[in-house]
């Protein structure tokens, strides 16, 4: 569909103990995005969210394992707003816009600045780790991965093009803006991101460097050599050559 954009979806997290109520859980997304959004991650505890969403603290934990997978529904429920796959028949307009709803979250949106103290938790919290890769990263990367494919399909890149690289390298370089706070995500930054990646997926793979000398021939190279030196200044005798 040329200039359109589909919706995003994501699997559902597992459920714990018994079903959700959507009125509870909808009041404990939004307490836990609002709690997210004034301390942040670090600070945010379930007994505040469960007072701001008028459940008791059971109630949050029967779905939630920990403070650090309710964060992430919250972030996810953010996120599926302003995460549109764009469809623009075009792989260079296709991955800028990506990008700029990628950022658009996370600048743009009320709990967009706790990703970077998810991502921290995830390190500390097995559960976490898990849910973010199967909600978030998972999920992200088979959309635009499907972009690839069908830019492929079009003609636009070649069938040996190297996808997932090409993933980690536009992803990962807005994540280590997010992360490590070095420089603005501008949209000037985005393009020529976009735009180095995918000048190197059209100029197909990369050429093998060339073989190393071995290091024994080296060796034995330098080995023959000094003989012949010495040989040399043998037969020279005491005067030298």
């Amino acid at each position: 569909m040329t200039g359109m954009e589909t919706t995003v979806d994501r699997p559902a997290p597992p459920h714990r103990g018994r079903p959700r109520s959507d009125r509870a859980t909808q009041a404990i997304l939004e307490a836990a995005a609002a709690v997210l959004e004034a301390r942040g991650l670090r600070a945010m505890t379930i007994e505040e969210v469960a007072a701001r969403a008028g459940v008791g603290k059971a109630t949050i934990y029967r779905w939630w394992a920990t403070k650090g997978t309710l964060a992430l529904d919250a972030f996810l429920t953010e996120m599926i707003a302003v995460q549109p796959l764009p469809d623009t028949g075009s792989l260079r307009r296709d991955v800028r816009a990506a990008l700029r709803a990628w950022s658009r979250m996370v600048t743009g949106t009320p709990v967009g600045p706790a990703l970077a103290g998810i991502v921290a938790e995830a390190q500390t919290d097995p559960q976490l780790a898990a849910a973010w890769r199967a909600q978030v990263i998972d999920p992200l990367r088979a959309r635009v991965r499907r972009m690839f494919e069908q830019a492929v399909a079009r003609g636009e890149l070649p069938a040996a093009a190297e996808v997932e690289v090409a993933l980690d390298l536009l992803y990962g370089a807005v994540s280590h803006r997010l992360l490590e706070g070095r420089g603005p995500r501008t949209g000037r930054f985005l393009e020529r991101a976009a735009g180095l990646v995918l000048a190197g997926l059209t100029a197909g793979p990369a050429e093998p460097p060339p073989p190393a000398a071995a290091g024994p021939l080296a060796i034995g190279g330098a080995q023959a050599h000094s003989r012949r030196g010495t040989e040399l200044d043998r037969r020279a005798g005491p005067g030298g050559r």
